[in-house]
């Protein structure tokens, strides 16, 4: 069984439901909400999870927090549990959300598959090897990592190719674009990611795939 396939339409819509409730409840009280038993015993194996906070009808990039864990070192419930309120207090590219801003904020979630090493022998390789709309992207280099996501690329009309999703990947772990050609000191992993989101603030969530395959 694929992960595509142990998550159900259904699990995403309790998952993105628990979000929120504990983004609004950490927003009113300063504290999450405690974690249901039936999600503790359903969401119990380990993913990494990213929890992304979308505006409602804004031009460009609506981007209002992402924040998420790229190894599965905590269940998913904990995960999610942990980072749908680090998405809308602890983003430091933002002020935190207000539970006003609620009302105008679209829930996406993403179910990480663990990072795999890219291994290429050329650098030309990574054109073959990474698909745009199926791969998110982590770039290292010493102590410098940064992640995008497979949706990035392709959401908001962006229609990136291949080089320029690495180079916006190394920009993001505060690399120069080019440092993905180096590749004796930068290594690339991929992942993919099961992706859930609400099609309206508190409206029905989907299953969202990605226009690129």
């Amino acid at each position: 069984m694929t992960d595509k396939e142990i998550f159900s339409l259904e699990d995403g819509k309790v998952l993105i439901k628990f979000a929120r409730e504990n983004i609004e409840h950490f927003l009113r009280y300063s504290k999450r909400i405690i974690v249901p038993d039936d999600l503790r015993k359903k969401f119990t194996d380990k993913y990494g999870a990213f929890v992304t906070l979308n505006v409602q009808n804004v031009e460009g990039n609506p981007l209002r927090g992402c924040i998420g864990y790229i190894e599965p070192n905590f269940s998913l419930y904990d995960a999610v549990h942990r980072v749908s309120v680090s998405s809308a207090t602890e983003d430091s590219r933002f002020p935190p959300v207000t539970l006003e801003e609620m009302d105008n904020i679209i829930i996406e979630l993403s179910i990480l598959t663990p990072p795999k090493l890219i291994e290429v022998s050329d650098p030309k390789e990574y054109f073959e090897k990474i698909v745009i709309g199926r791969d998110g992207l982590i770039v290292e280099k010493g102590m410098r990592r940064g992640l995008l996501l497979p949706q990035v690329p392709v959401d908001h009309d962006r229609n990136w190719d291949v080089d320029t999703f690495l180079q916006h990947t190394c920009t993001k772990a505060w690399l120069s674009a080019e440092a993905w050609r180096d590749i004796k000191s930068t290594k690339i992993y991929s992942f993919q990611a099961i992706l859930f989101e609400e099609e309206i603030p508190r409206g029905k969530v989907i299953r969202k795939y990605l226009t690129s395959s």
